[in-house]
């Protein structure tokens, strides 16, 4: 699969834009941002799924400081394009009173889903709350969200490959590809 320049995916073509090589190198830059900011404290790092699950993976790999790991489900997609409804399929379990918590998103697109996550979260009496993404889409941003760390700033362009889907399909693939044109 890594030597793949393009792929098909449905009625999709995809042509590669980030190595492996390339955003396990931004995923450790963001860590080491992550380890400085967090030493001496103790995260709890909230993953959204499903699409975060390399990065977060990935990312836990590269951090050096105590935290603590959990997920929540959260769903705005539907084929290519976000639906702006965003739906709570997984909720989150344990008390974050008083405790610094970290999302872990693959992509910030419109921030609704961020900004619902922030609304959530800010009402279970955080110490503090910052989003950690590997991808931020600027051109997309519909609500203001400030996404303290991120690996890559990408134009509006719908891609796939670690982690990230069209239709189910893709999560597997260890570089990221954009949709072409056709």
């Amino acid at each position: 699969m890594d030597d793949l320049q393009t792929i098909r995916i449905h009625d999709r073509v995809f042509a590669k834009t980030i190595t492996n090589e390339e955003i396990t190198k931004e995923i450790k830059r963001v860590a080491n941002a992550i380890n400085h900011d967090y030493a001496g404290k103790r995260p709890l790092l909230l993953g959204v799924l499903n699409g975060s699950f390399m990065f977060v993976a990935e990312l836990m790999k590269n951090l050096n400081i105590e935290c603590e790991i959990s997920f929540v489900k959260l769903s705005s997609y539907q084929g290519t394009t976000t639906t702006g409804v965003i739906r709570e399929v997984i909720g989150l379990s344990e008390s974050i009173t008083d405790r610094d918590v970290l999302i872990l998103e693959d992509i910030v697109d419109t921030g609704f889903t961020m900004q619902r996550m922030l609304e959530t979260l800010g009402t279970r009496n955080p110490a503090s709350l910052a989003i950690a993404s590997l991808f931020v889409k600027p051109a997309r941003l519909q609500v203001p969200v400030d996404v303290k760390y991120s690996a890559f700033t990408i134009p509006d362009r719908f891609i796939v490959g670690f982690g990230l889907d069209y239709d189910g399909l893709g999560r597997n693939l260890p570089d990221v590809y954009d949709v072409v044109e056709q």
